[in-house]
């Protein structure tokens, strides 16, 4: 152990704030009181008790039932989900190098400690014996969905295995949870490292909202009086669209997909290798051929090929739209008088260019009308008016930065039902990317436990004085993550392993997709959307030319994910000695698809955390368009009653997705709450890639 581990490992347990009962509001972490060094000692306790309750359970001489198995099991482990929640929170939030060294500790203590647990063949005797007389249990349909649950999780984890195998399945996870914790150490490194400064010639095209974000940005990392652009996409992104300089497009967009690829100590490529071998050789030991074959049988796709076919279904038409407007683009350049061909870094340049010609709209336009408050006040009114529920914000509890905000949920009668933070602002000492996660989830299992919800974003700061001005990218990803928000706030199921969010990948984003939606309504814009200088509304001409430009360069959008999402398939597909050489496998499996070379994968394989930073999504990042058939589906029952807050619908909606957690299948919920499955065309009607020009 490292002198810094060794340090944090001797803080005395006595005076340990994440060991005691916490005497706050609503039992809410004391961040002002955690340093790291107190979360070694608590994980070693929290381990500790874990282990005891668990051993408790397998040697319980009473025949097993499901309370004295698997209620037992739920109840298991709180103070370990107390720690752990506070600690990834902060190291995903608001990191330092002392908590990102000790992550690397925990990582592979965490590992140890649930590999005996989940491959406890005792335990697992205990619940499959459970699940075959489940029939002659007289349980609830929740608890059938928690017994079968529990049972699918112990069998993935290998707990039928023989002892050699267990062995090395043991192994392998130990040093994929290393590997994950690398790789996305080396991703927060990279973008922590870089920057450009911009001088007094470097601002031709930007708008002033751009600047004060930059200078604002230059002023998080001690340079006050500057104005840099960073790697995080709410920086790079906008630099792309609208900076006329076009080295330094390049220069911007080069660094941004190199982070992990840039052959220093961040370097991700070796590493990638190794997780794709270990993950194929563990779906091996569990009887699986790839570990696609492995992760799908546990989502709604159930195959491999289920999700090839969704991916080729829209590939074709949005390669198609985008072909075309590559074309329209390069035109565009020649117009200009430029002699050059279009390439990736020009394309968002070129294409608000386009943008503002065909609809009279660009990005610039709506920005002053889409200040981070109003939409905030947006998504909670649109809530409000869905579900009953309310906002307050909460300035006694506490936070782990300065600019976390704190809200108070309560239900129609007044009662409390969540607590809300808001962290929205890019800093240093946050990874990139938008999240949503918890500090502790929704259950009833010993009393009604509300849950404590974090959504995590990485806006542009405003400058001194001047609110976040959002581009209408950026208002969707804030509704997109209160949607999964709400998901957790709204749960009421009995227990913690079915709460909120605890569903299968591909279903997981039916709630927050699905609340995109209320974001570009025409009757919630209109009375969000204000200037954030004058308070006057959005002009009814601007928004008739912002809804009309909604469907532009859809085409692009989505070629850059669905490239990444049959990249992701194939990493996990084809045999892992397909993919020794990660650049040459990424050339060779775009050029088979036809990719554009005018645009570039969403997420290249050395950034793509969300498949190698863990395994969440690991052949799961196509879970997005999968749930997009049902969201775009789902809006249309509020379309076809007539108002967008239906009451009726809207009950529906809580009942039968928000609030039922994993309690039930989910295509079941889904139907019971459209009256039917899903139609497939919902996604390209609402991307307007149904009609499209074919390819040349």
């Amino acid at each position: 152990m490292s002198e810094t581990l060794q340090t944090a490992a001797a803080a005395p347990a006595q005076v340990n704030p994440l060991l005691k009962a916490w005497q706050t509001p609503f039992e809410t972490p004391p961040f002002a009181e955690i340093a790291p060094e107190h979360f070694l000692p608590a994980f070693e306790q929290a381990f500790a008790d874990h282990a005891a309750e668990i051993a408790a359970i397998e040697r319980d001489p009473a025949a097993p039932d499901f309370a004295n198995t698997i209620t037992a099991l739920e109840r298991a482990g709180k103070l370990l989900s107390r720690v752990s929640a506070v600690f990834y929170d902060l190291v995903s939030a608001h990191s330092n190098p002392v908590l990102l060294e000790i992550d690397k500790e925990v990582s592979l203590r965490m590992a140890r400690h649930w590999n005996p647990i989940m491959m406890n063949a005792v335990l697992f005797g205990r619940i499959a014996l459970l699940r075959d007389q489940r029939t002659q249990l007289g349980l609830t349909s929740e608890e059938l969905r928690l017994l079968e649950r529990t049972y699918v999780r112990f069998h993935r984890a290998g707990a039928g295995l023989d002892k050699a195998a267990k062995a090395r399945m043991a192994e392998i996870n130990e040093r994929l949870a290393h590997l994950g914790t690398a790789f996305s150490h080396h991703l927060l490194g990279d973008e922590q490292d870089w920057f450009m400064e911009l001088g007094e010639a470097d601002g031709d095209g930007l708008s002033d909202s751009f600047v004060a974000s930059a200078r604002a940005a230059a002023s998080e990392r001690g340079m006050a009086g500057k104005a840099i652009v960073t790697l995080s996409r709410s920086s790079v992104e906008p630099f792309l669209k609208s900076s006329s300089r076009r080295e330094l497009r390049e220069k911007v967009f080069k660094a941004f997909i190199a982070r992990g690829d840039n052959g220093n100590a961040n370097d991700n490529n070796a590493t990638i290798v190794e997780i794709l071998s270990l993950r194929e050789e563990s779906a091996r030991l569990l009887g699986y051929p790839t570990f696609a074959a492995y992760r799908l049988e546990d989502s709604m796709a159930k195959t491999p090929q289920a999700v090839r076919g969704l991916l080729e279904r829209v590939w074709k038409p949005a390669r198609a739209r985008a072909l075309a407007d590559r074309d329209d683009l390069q035109a565009l350049v020649a117009e200009e008088g430029g002699n050059f061909a279009l390439a990736p870094w020009d394309w968002r340049y070129y294409a608000e260019k386009l943008r503002q010609r065909r609809a009279n709209f660009d990005d610039a336009a709506i920005k002053p009308y889409l200040s981070l408050d109003h939409m905030i006040e947006a998504a909670f009114d649109c809530a409000t008016r869905l579900f009953g529920i309310s906002f307050s914000e909460r300035t006694d509890i506490a936070v782990w930065h300065p600019d976390v905000r704190v809200f108070e949920v309560k239900d129609s009668a007044g009662r409390h039902r969540a607590l809300f933070y808001g962290d929205y602002f890019a800093r240093p000492s946050k990874r990139s990317g938008a999240w949503m996660t918890s500090l502790r989830e929704q259950q009833k299992l010993d009393g009604d436990i509300a849950p404590l919800i974090i959504n995590v974003c990485n806006f542009a700061k405003g400058a001194l004085g001047q609110p976040s001005l959002l581009s209408p990218d950026e208002a969707r990803t804030l509704f997109h993550e209160f949607g999964h928000g709400l998901h957790g706030m709204l749960s009421e199921v009995t227990y913690p392993s079915l709460s909120g969010t605890s569903v299968f990948t591909d279903f997981v984003e039916l709630p927050s997709q699905l609340y995109e939606h209320w974001q570009e309504q025409p009757q919630v814009l209109r009375q969000f959307a204000r200037h954030y200088q004058t308070g006057e509304p959005l002009p009814d001409d601007l928004l008739q030319r912002f809804l009309a430009a909604r469907k532009f360069n859809q085409g692009f959008a989505t070629v850059e994910f669905v490239s990444s999402a049959l990249l992701d398939l194939e990493f996990h597909t084809q045999g892992a000695a397909a993919s020794r050489d990660i650049r040459a496998f990424e050339r060779r499996e775009l050029e088979k698809i036809g990719m554009p070379a005018e645009i570039a994968l969403r997420h290249r394989p050395q950034q793509f955390g969300h498949i190698f930073s863990g395994d969440h999504y690991a052949a799961g990042y196509y879970s997005y368009m999968w749930s997009e058939v049902m969201d775009a589906d789902a809006f249309g029952a509020f379309e076809e009653a007539g108002n967008i807050f239906d009451p009726a619908t809207a009950k529906r909606l809580h009942d039968d997705i928000y609030s039922s957690g994993g309690s039930r299948d989910p295509e079941d919920a889904y139907i019971a709450f459209r009256g039917r499955a899903p139609e497939p065309d919902a996604l390209l009607r609402r991307r307007g890639l149904l009609e499209t020009p074919e390819a040349a």
